[in-house]
């Protein structure tokens, strides 16, 4: 499992450069252009996941800051919010470095934004959902893109471990 969560750091960084990459191509009012995704707009998907991460990191270790809500706006500018996402990707990889099997095992408990009352679930159980989420949210960002005619992105596990995740196999 400890491989696993690695490679899906990897894969995670990988991704987001990915959309990343395509979001420079966009202008700013295409980048900011409601598209019907839950938050909206490109900006407001990818400033969502930089939220949950801070969230999820913050409870995984207690550094960083924690973000008010789940739609707070971190960042307006594509270039800061990149910034950030680079940032942010590096913590969780360095973190996921950090982890053992008996740190997966254990519990965590958190509170959510979301819903008063604690949470717990085993750490293993929550990294598992942070990757997910990601995965989730980086499909609506794909839906954006394309629905503005833009080219279609290769997100898939299997065609980033085919390319640079080689190592992983």
């Amino acid at each position: 499992m400890l491989k696993h969560f690695r490679m899906l750091a990897d894969y995670n960084r990988w991704a987001n450069v990915q959309v990343y990459n395509a979001a420079a191509d966009l202008s700013d009012a295409e980048f900011n252009e409601n598209r019907g995704a839950f938050f909206g707009s490109l900006h407001g998907t990818l400033n969502h996941l930089l939220i949950a991460d801070r969230l999820w990191m913050h409870r995984f270790n207690g550094a960083g800051e924690v973000p008010a809500s789940l739609d707070v706006v971190l960042h307006y500018d594509l270039e800061g919010l990149h910034a950030a996402r680079e940032a942010e990707d590096r913590n969780i990889i360095v973190w996921v470095e950090t982890l053992d099997a008996d740190a997966l095992a254990a519990d965590i408990t958190y509170t959510s934004i979301l819903r008063p009352g604690a949470i717990t679930v085993p750490l293993h159980v929550a990294v598992s959902h942070m990757f997910n989420h990601h995965t989730h949210h980086r499909g609506q960002c794909h839906m954006i893109l394309t629905s503005m005619g833009k080219p279609s992105l290769v997100l898939d596990l299997l065609h980033f471990l085919r390319s640079e995740g080689r190592h992983w196999m």
